[in-house]
């Protein structure tokens, strides 16, 4: 497999195999682009970033609280999209639970004023 790296600006080209049984990352510049590689490998997550409409109009930008499993990003979007707020909200402040089974939360990137 080969990658790049976004752990730092540099963007190391990564290519990442598995031989006997052990994950060789080559091609990265320091230890963080050897993690990288190893868990783009065996489960590539992401911080998914999206808005979610209010009830009464309006949108406010949300973000996974933490990296979701690649294969969850598309459900994670289509779970923000069909939620509506019904209150007013805090940047921070957890706006859906579990999305996506995925066990994290959604959290308010921005203040959300329902009224």
């Amino acid at each position: 497999m080969n990658t790049v790296c976004i752990m730092c600006p540099i963007g190391c080209a990564l290519s990442v195999t598995e031989e006997s049984g052990k994950i060789v990352v080559t091609g990265n510049s320091c230890l963080r682009g050897q993690k990288y590689g190893e868990s783009e490998f065996v489960c590539p997550k992401r911080v998914v970033t999206t808005l979610i409409k209010g009830e009464k109009g309006g949108v406010v930008s949300v973000k996974t609280a933490e990296p979701v499993e690649k294969k969850l990003v598309k459900e994670v979007l289509k779970e923000a999209a069909a939620f509506r707020l019904s209150s007013s909200v805090r940047a921070g402040e957890i706006v859906l639970e579990n999305v996506a089974g995925s066990g994290v939360a959604l959290v308010a990137t921005a203040d959300y004023d329902a009224k």
